[in-house]
């Protein structure tokens, strides 16, 4: 750990986690652009970079875009991010009633004491889950990843039903090409250019930025009216005390929340607040601009970040989409996320460890110094924002290959994209179906080796058998819970 700190401390990586870090919390704090949108947009950048210098400046902009999504959310009830929408129930309540410096003070220092503690778990428990995931074979890496799968399409926003055909699309889209255990093309329809199947880039770029810049082009001539504080931001010692036990609970819960597949920071910042609210003496003060609410929301939002960045790091598993961006950034660089990932690459391992802590930092220096200017940004055309998004997209994309095919995948996914969310069929699952698929096909793959085709053979392996049953509790939940809920029903 302490040579992952002196190497990232070198000047270029520090450099590159502060360009990171300060690009997320602009970006963040425009509406409908993500953390998520400028990861991907940026991944063809580092093809060409040190290895740690790419995580670095990846890892300061998932920190960054998290965190800037507060500043609009207290100033104007639009969320930067998702992670923010809980920040808007008493935030721009306290924005309204003349107290926006307070409430910024607060969304920031939440922020990076959810990012502080969670990084305590981060730090602790990811050398040891890694040792613990090196007894896994491939029959529990199989149904590990089948239960992160089945997770997310439960866990996402809108039916199981669309979550589930979510990720089955993903699975399918990353079929065609080269079948690597028989080395025949299979799904290429004669075309040479399938060949190598969908790029894992022009995917993401499409499925995220592209169809963003689809979704907003009509109010592309649009700025948004914003009155950006004036005062310093206060924040007293008193408050350590005061909303000390807050934060601690908070961050528990993120960081907890942050470990499941596919769940993320917005749900973990409703828990939180919910949690809160329910243990208050004074509930009925939560959406008036109560500052607990604050804190709860930013703390466990941030602390989510180092919560999925644990099973991401250990077992290779993202725990949401940014999570699957980063994974497909480390295979870029031939690097394998996973348990091996401490032994072959460890400077990378405990280097993303290190880059988590010491974002969070330079994120607190930077909202705190720059808040006022950083508000401004939300008055820059939304057109002007499109044009740049959308040369970045076809230069991203162009850029890996130099292929005008990938340019041509990039738009068709973005469509796609587009399509999905017009039809409320969740993205995340989509996404990370297309990251995983080749991972689960090639663990089953070599699980039906081993086992001479016996597929009998799942239910002598402990874990692999628990991952199994978690599948099919998850699946099952939702009809058990209402049957629950029915039976617990008073009779008319």
């Amino acid at each position: 750990m302490l040579d992952a700190f002196s190497l990232l401390f070198q000047w270029q990586n520090l450099a590159f986690l502060v360009l990171g870090t300060g690009l997320g919390i602009v970006v963040g704090a425009i509406p409908g652009l993500t953390a998520t949108m400028l990861i991907a947009l940026t991944l063809p950048l580092t093809f060409h970079m040190d290895p740690v210098s790419a995580v670095t400046l990846l890892i300061g902009e998932y920190v960054g875009g998290i965190s800037g999504g507060l500043i609009t959310a207290i100033l104007l009830r639009m969320p930067g991010t998702p992670a923010s929408i809980v920040t808007t129930f008493d935030g721009y309540p306290m924005s309204q009633s003349g107290r926006p410096e307070r409430a910024l003070a607060l969304g920031i220092m939440a922020s990076v004491v959810g990012g502080v503690i969670s990084w305590m778990f981060l730090a602790g428990m990811s050398p040891s889950l890694a040792r613990f995931a090196l007894q896994f074979g491939p029959w529990e890496y199989f149904t590990l990843v089948l239960m992160a799968l089945v997770m997310l399409a439960v866990l996402a926003q809108g039916s199981l039903a669309k979550g589930l055909m979510g990720a089955a699309l993903g699975m399918a889209f990353a079929l065609p090409g080269i079948d690597s255990s028989i080395g025949q093309a299979r799904l290429t329809f004669g075309s040479s250019t399938l060949l190598s199947g969908f790029g894992l880039l022009p995917v993401l770029i499409g499925a995220f930025a592209i169809s963003q810049v689809l979704r907003d082009a009509n109010g592309a001539n649009t700025a948004l009216k914003i009155d950006p504080p004036k005062k310093r931001l206060p924040v007293y010692w008193s408050d350590i005390r005061t909303h000390g036990p807050n934060m601690l609970r908070s961050s528990l819960i993120g960081t907890w929340i942050g470990l499941l597949p596919g769940i993320g920071g917005n749900i973990a910042a409703l828990v939180s607040y919910s949690t809160t609210k329910q243990l208050s003496k004074t509930p009925e003060k939560f959406g008036t601009g109560h500052e607990p609410g604050v804190v709860s929301g930013e703390t466990a939002n941030n602390a989510s970040i180092g919560g999925a960045l644990i099973p991401l790091i250990t077992m290779g598993i993202p725990g949401s989409v940014t999570e699957a961006i980063l994974i497909g950034a480390l295979t870029i660089h031939n690097l394998q996320p996973g348990p091996l990932l401490f032994q072959n690459a460890p400077e990378i391992a405990y280097g993303i460890i290190a880059a988590y802590l010491v974002a969070n930092i330079i994120m607190l220096l930077m909202m705190w110094g720059a808040v006022k200017w950083i508000a401004r940004v939300v008055l820059i055309p939304r057109s002007v924002l499109l044009s740049v998004i959308l040369v970045f997209c076809v230069t991203g994309s162009y850029a890996v290959n130099s292929s005008f095919a990938d340019v041509w995948v990039m738009i068709a996914f973005g469509v796609i994209g587009l399509g999905l969310e017009a039809a409320k069929v969740p993205l995340g699952p989509f996404v990370i179906g297309f990251v995983l698929s080749p991972i689960a096909e090639e663990q089953l793959r070599a699980s039906l080796m081993m086992s001479d085709g016996n597929v009998a053979e799942i239910l002598t392996r402990p874990w692999a058998l628990f991952f199994l049953v978690l599948c099919i509790l998850t699946l099952a939940w939702p009809a058990i819970a209402g049957r629950l809920a029915n039976r617990a029903r008073p009779e008319p």
